[in-house]
């Protein structure tokens, strides 16, 4: 029988926490030019070494920088692969109700590794000040984000091929990963809204040529996401949060895990952080495929919303883990926020305090259920 790994662990969580003000202010300070690069990241510094404290006080086992040096969960990583650009559209990404800051990328050449990308200095600098016992976890958008398409013709600069592109966007994060793992990662977590759109998408779909065009996109996101975990050490755990979009307290996406789960649990990945906090995401039903085609993969409920503040009940928290556990065993089930506090820089709307309280429903609930937690 395979085991299943340690990481993820009970109690968990996605990655971005609520940036505190003095760092706000210094980036609006950066932006207007009245303080250095230099100057900024030591606020950085600091307000990184007091999270860290704190997710450890709150009682975690796996921190992160709260991806405070980043404005965006996915664009500052994607900007700092080479051959991708940074962009400003006319408009934002269109949420549930309102539409976020315009930026974006494009493809204007060959995608490949950046051994200089700016993260790496920044999980270094996690990595040094996460104490012993504890683990420092990476977190890095999705290659999928680079290939979503509504139409079924492919053009990316000198690609007109989808294979070429997919082998090489595999290959810069094949390569990109085990940087992080040389720097002493071991527990690095994809981000990928791709998934949760296709949910929306073939859920919504007025023809079959549409279902068959997005099925055709799910395959192609298995394709890269198993190319780039090929050959990875066995210690290095990988994580995958499917995301349903979250800004300033929004969501973007709305469907259920049915349309998704067969090529979910084709993945060669450790564990799935799957976002259950409302309706939008459906049933517990498609966990039992997932665990059919992977019993040795954990989920992690994201039972406890990170966009609102009022605390869930933890007795209704067990009733729903005990639901999950008729279609996946208990042992293969985590628990989490449904997503991160802060996407982006400008974050969900709740103070600090009430993003702890969430924190610590989450370990307190979870050490109520696994006695292994």
């Amino acid at each position: 029988m395979t085991n299943i790994k340690e990481i993820p662990f009970r109690y968990d969580q996605v990655g971005s926490f609520l940036r505190p003000d003095a760092l706000k202010t210094a980036r609006e300070q950066f932006l207007d030019k009245t303080i250095s690069a230099e100057d900024l990241k030591k606020i950085e510094d600091q307000a990184i070494i007091e999270l860290i404290d704190n997710q450890i006080k709150n009682g975690l086992k796996a921190v992160t920088d709260g991806e405070f040096r980043r404005s965006w969960w996915h664009l500052d990583f994607l900007w700092g692969l080479n051959g991708v650009e940074q962009t400003t559209p006319e408009h934002g990404y269109q949420f549930n109700e309102v539409e976020t800051r315009a930026a974006s990328y494009q493809i204007s050449d060959k995608v490949t590794f950046n051994p200089n990308h700016p993260f790496f200095e920044a999980f270094t600098f996690l990595n040094e000040h996460t104490p012993e016992g504890i683990i420092a976890k990476a977190t890095i958008p999705s290659p999928t984000l680079l290939f979503n398409r509504k139409s079924d013709t492919f053009t990316y600069a000198s690609y007109t091929d989808e294979k070429v592109f997919i082998d090489d966007l595999a290959e810069a994060y094949n390569q990109t990963i085990l940087k992080f793992y040389d720097l002493g990662c071991r527990y690095l977590q994809l981000d990928d809204t791709s998934w949760g759109m296709y949910t929306g998408f073939i859920e919504n779909a007025k023809t079959e040529e549409e279902i068959k065009h997005w099925q055709q996109q799910c395959e192609a996101g298995v394709s890269v996401v198993n190319q780039l975990l090929e050959d990875l050490p066995e210690d290095l755990t990988i994580t995958m949060h499917v995301c349903r979009g979250n800004y300033k307290s929004d969501w973007a996406i709305a469907g259920p895990y049915d349309h998704v789960a067969t090529y979910l649990a084709r993945l060669n990945i450790d564990g799935y952080f799957l976002e259950y906090d409302d309706e939008r995401s459906g049933g517990f039903e498609p966990l039992a495929q997932i665990y059919k085609n992977g019993p040795a993969k954990k989920v992690v409920l994201g039972l406890v919303t990170s966009k609102f503040p009022t605390l869930e009940s933890e007795d209704n928290l067990r009733k729903r883990i005990s639901e999950a556990a008729t279609y996946i065993p208990l042992t293969n089930l985590c628990l989490s926020p449904q997503c991160g506090f802060a996407s982006t820089e400008e974050g969900n709307h709740l103070t600090e305090d009430e993003q702890w309280a969430k924190v610590r429903l989450v370990v307190d609930t979870a050490k109520s259920v696994w006695n292994d937690a």
